[in-house]
């Protein structure tokens, strides 16, 4: 396994749409293994491919607590159907959005179909945190990022302070 970079604004990789896999083989549950290490290493709770460069329909997520044993879950050529007409708001934040955080309206449950880790289908239904939190991944395969549900102002400070932040890691690192 190993960690790989993610990609933050204002990087044009994530404004692209991910392309379905043909099915699950051992190069991309290797694929997938790396992902997880790298969310657990960011602290983050949901990952796609496209933000580590890797432009396939690919998710993996850990709802679990720190206080918790680890559940990941993976997600290959997920699709969302039947979203209740209910909204939750919550407030997101992104690994590819660092240190910018904001509230983001979102179906309160949705239906989930996809290829699990070991190419399985399954299909079962999200609600609460679980439905906010797939929704969001899902966004990243279709290019759509969450700050871009926000006005225009807010998605421009966002995106200035990532490259602040960016800015003063590479100094910090020179």
């Amino acid at each position: 396994m190993a960690i790989r970079e993610i990609l933050t604004v204002p990087n044009p990789i994530l404004k692209e749409i991910s392309k379905p896999v043909d099915g699950v083989d051992d190069e991309l549950r290797e694929l997938m293994d790396d992902m997880l290490e790298t969310m657990y290493e960011a602290d983050g709770i949901g990952l796609a491919a496209i933000q580590v460069g890797v432009p396939k329909r690919i998710i993996v997520m850990d709802l679990s607590g720190p206080e918790d044993k680890a559940a990941p879950k993976f997600f290959v050529n997920p699709v969302l159907s039947d979203p209740s007409d209910s909204l939750r708001p919550y407030e997101e934040g992104c690994l590819s959005v660092p240190g910018y955080y904001e509230s983001v309206d979102r179906p309160d449950r949705i239906k989930i179909t996809y290829l699990d880790y070991d190419g399985n289908k399954v299909e079962e239904i999200a609600e609460g945190m679980y439905a906010t939190c797939i929704q969001h991944e899902m966004d990243h395969l279709e290019g759509v990022l969450f700050i871009d549900y926000l006005s225009r102002l807010k998605r421009q400070r966002a995106v200035q302070k990532v490259k602040k932040l960016e800015k003063d890691k590479a100094r910090d690192a020179a």
